[in-house]
């Protein structure tokens, strides 16, 4: 397990990258069909990562308080290495039964959809407002370990500010957890 941090590719303000990716539910979903939410948070995810798992339950919660107010959630794989078998697509579809996810969770076999949103770790977040710009991209709370008890809800303060008209507060917090398997 290699640990990253979240980077900065993407600048608050910059337009969310296009993206066109099946789900485990056999549909293609694409940017534009979330177009019409109130904010769109997009997790950057992954079935083994230990950082993943801990997270599990926030990532569930968030979207259990948030869905109700028009706050559209996806969750991309983009662990395309034959490497880590655990990750890929058929191993998805039992990751979403098992968990009960309920946000579609979709699979960047290219990779490219990581590379456009600068993503380099599992889990790493990004919220876009109702005009699909970035408004907040870093750590769901402050539990940087997966044994940690987090203390802050980075993410759902970042939530209830973009649902309020206003900008998060705060600045890059970066996100921590295993890095992106990439293929080459």
């Amino acid at each position: 397990m290699t640990l990253m941090e979240s980077s900065q590719k993407l600048k608050i303000g910059d337009r969310a990258p296009e993206f066109s990716l099946v789900g485990t539910d056999g549909k293609t979903r694409s940017l534009a069909e979330f177009e019409q939410a109130s904010a769109m948070v997009v997790f950057f995810m992954c079935n083994h990562c230990p950082y993943v798992l801990a997270k599990l339950p926030s990532m569930k919660k968030l979207y259990d308080t948030y869905r109700p107010r028009n706050v559209a959630f996806v969750g991309i794989n983009s662990n395309n290495n034959p490497d880590y078998p655990d990750d890929d697509f058929e191993h998805m579809k039992k990751f979403v039964a098992d968990n009960q996810i309920r946000f579609p969770y979709l699979f960047d076999e290219t990779q490219k959809v990581a590379k456009d949103y600068g993503a380099v770790c599992t889990p790493d977040p990004f919220v876009f407002d109702s005009s699909m710009r970035l408004a907040y991209h870093g750590r769901i709370d402050d539990a940087l370990s997966p044994e940690a008890q987090p203390t802050t809800s980075d993410l759902a303060f970042a939530l209830d500010d973009i649902l309020m008209g206003r900008m998060p507060k705060g600045g890059f917090k970066p996100s921590r957890g295993c890095s992106i398997k990439w293929r080459e």
